[in-house]
């Protein structure tokens, strides 16, 4: 049995250990943190959204990047600033404008085919992360947006997307605890929402009982391969250790940058800021006046989910400004105000602010592959998607490694044929 580590105990590194232990490698995952799911996935906007699959490399974001520069409220935030990592990324941005229609096509499909894995591990391992199967409403305020939108359906429906427009009377019917006025929106039944971190926690759990190592509050100091071996030096509460494997995977979001340099590769993850609320619905007012549909504002880019009964998760923006995980108060507040003015019945009194950082690769699809060295391979730089795409790529990977190092004895005790 051929063993690999995977870097990195998020969404992305549990599900690609989950996913190679389900191929029959012996598998050890390393975290920095005590605990899974505890930076990235632990508080996103919970949308499981093939529908959210265009990407941002449009004329569009870029005009509307520079108009906001001076908004310290603004949906999208780029610290003026330079750096070198910041003007590579956004030159490479740039260049892959030209690539708009393709990737957001590719990422329609990949994110279809997430669905069939996140749904079937989480029944197969009995994972309780606050489903719902109640689709996504995107809602428009203007004409110029939802004929944006119509466009942005027809490549969508080339992946695979079955995506219908709604008028404002039919999206009332969807959710009725909206409010506001609006001038249409794009339904997706298929889309659903969920926890990202307890179906992480839920997974990992899975993991190490079907026989993954778990290494938690384990710092990665260095990371080296020779092509037959791959060493992964740790400090812990122990001290320092390393450790060698037959491969490695590198699941480590925004830190995979730093690690595919130490092993000779370029991954040009960036950094890019998120914020989430969570409100808690301590009163059955609130409860009731809460939508139960995932929603999708575009003109304030922000996504909500209504996670089990008493919580309502609102998250969205993007803030280009390093590694900088503070949370704004003045970024915030327009999700507060999102909340008052779009669900007036909701009490806002108990609200739990969070921020986290998302790793996004300029080309907005994720590296998922080989490296320089044939032990060494990488699932990383989800951005926004990670929720929504990790079943996939953890398949893909998995079967990459599969293909390129057989495992001679493939069964796992619990585990079926995929």
């Amino acid at each position: 049995m051929k063993s690999i580590a995977v870097i990195g105990g998020g969404i992305t590194g549990v599900t690609t250990a989950y996913a190679l232990r389900k191929s029959g490698y012996a598998v050890t995952l390393f975290e920095q943190n005590r605990y899974p799911a505890m930076e990235t996935s632990f508080a996103n906007g919970g949308q499981l959204s093939a529908s959210n699959a265009e990407v941002w490399n449009h004329w569009s974001t870029v005009f509307k990047g520079l108009k906001w520069m001076l908004r310290p409220d603004a949906p999208l935030l780029v610290n003026p600033r330079p750096s070198w990592h910041k003007l590579s990324w956004f030159a490479e941005f740039m260049a892959n404008i030209a690539h708009y229609k393709a990737n957001t096509i590719e990422t329609a499909r990949l994110a279809i085919a997430a669905r069939q894995h996140l749904f079937s591990w989480a029944e197969a391992e009995g994972i309780d992360f606050d489903l719902r199967r109640e689709g996504i409403l995107h809602i428009y305020r203007n004409k110029a947006d939802f004929d944006h939108a119509a466009a942005v359906t027809k490549l969508l429906a080339q992946g695979g997307l079955n995506r219908r427009a709604v008028t404002p009377q039919e999206m009332r019917s969807i959710e009725p605890t909206l409010a506001g006025t609006f001038y249409g929106g794009f339904y997706t039944e298929d889309d659903a929402t969920g926890d990202i971190h307890k179906f992480t926690n839920g997974l990992a759990e899975a993991a190490q009982r079907r026989g993954v190592r778990m290494c938690f509050g384990q710092e990665i100091l260095t990371l080296a391969s020779d092509g037959r071996q791959a060493t992964v030096i740790t400090r812990g509460e122990s001290g320092e250790q390393a450790t060698s494997f037959d491969g490695v995977v590198i699941c480590a979001g925004v830190g995979s940058r730093r690690f595919a340099a130490q092993l000779g590769d370029r991954v040009n993850v960036y950094p890019v800021k998120g914020y989430s609320i969570t409100v808690n619905l301590s009163d059955e007012a609130s409860r009731a006046a809460a939508p139960t549909v995932s929603l999708l504002d575009d003109e304030t880019k922000l996504v909500t989910s209504r996670l089990g009964a008493d919580r309502f998760r609102v998250a969205g923006t993007a803030e280009f400004n390093g590694f900088n995980r503070d949370i704004r108060a003045d970024r915030i507040r327009p999700l507060i105000e999102w909340v008052n003015q779009c669900f007036p019945g909701v009490n806002t009194r108990q609200v739990v602010p969070w921020a986290g950082l998302r790793p996004m690769m300029p080309s907005m699809l994720p590296r998922v592959g080989t490296g320089r060295r044939p032990n060494v391979f990488y699932n990383t730089g989800h951005g926004h998607l990670g929720w929504t795409l990790s079943a996939v790529t953890a398949h893909l990977v998995s079967e990459q490694i599969a293909a390129q190092h057989p495992v001679t004895d493939q069964a796992v005790e619990g585990f079926t044929a995929a």
